[in-house]
């Protein structure tokens, strides 16, 4: 497979890029997609079959199970990421290693309704509290160690209505290009 092809294949939305003065609009329309993203996303794999989820969404990529157990995983790193920022003055995030837990025996094993359970509450929660911030708490701001990286809260909320978008893509083309 090409190089372009498979690059399609990683990021089918684009990756991830900040917009120049996030305003109300950007923040209503990401804090819309992390409400809808835990239903969108059960509405598209409760019907797949334990084969399916099986599948990588592309060579060498994670399988559906993965991806779904991964979503989870990272959103709800998200929502305490949130609460430090809220909470303490500019904090250095602990990263966790993604590739890592992927491997581990819940990850390939554990039914897929665990993690779309988690991700609804966890997104219940998150939505709650993204949408009681002030304009003064979304410039708050926290540092990722990996690359020394400073975010604010806004910025963040872009960052995972675009991963959860990026993931639920992922497994879109793959039912599409399967016929599912």
């Amino acid at each position: 497979m090409e190089n372009e092809q498979l690059e399609k294949l990683r990021y089918p939305i684009g990756k991830y890029e900040v917009p120049e003065g996030i305003n109300n609009e950007h923040l209503k329309k990401w804090i819309h997609i992390l409400e809808e993203l835990p239903t969108r996303l059960e509405n598209m794999v409760s019907t797949l079959s334990e084969e399916q989820l099986e599948t990588p969404y592309r060579p060498g990529g994670w399988t559906v199970r993965q991806l779904i157990h991964h979503i989870s995983d990272s959103h709800h790193h998200s929502y305490i990421r949130f609460k430090w920022g809220l909470t303490e003055d500019n904090p250095v995030i602990k990263p966790y290693l993604e590739k890592e837990w992927s491997k581990l025996f819940d990850a390939n094993s554990a039914p897929i309704q665990m993690s779309l359970d988690h991700l609804k509450a966890v997104h219940a929660k998150l939505v709650y509290l993204l949408k009681g911030l002030s304009s003064e708490q979304l410039e708050r701001t926290f540092v990722h160690p990996e690359g020394n990286v400073q975010s604010t809260l806004a910025e963040n909320i872009g960052r995972y209505a675009w991963h959860g978008s990026h993931h639920f893509a992922h497994i879109q083309n793959l039912i599409d290009r399967e016929g599912w």
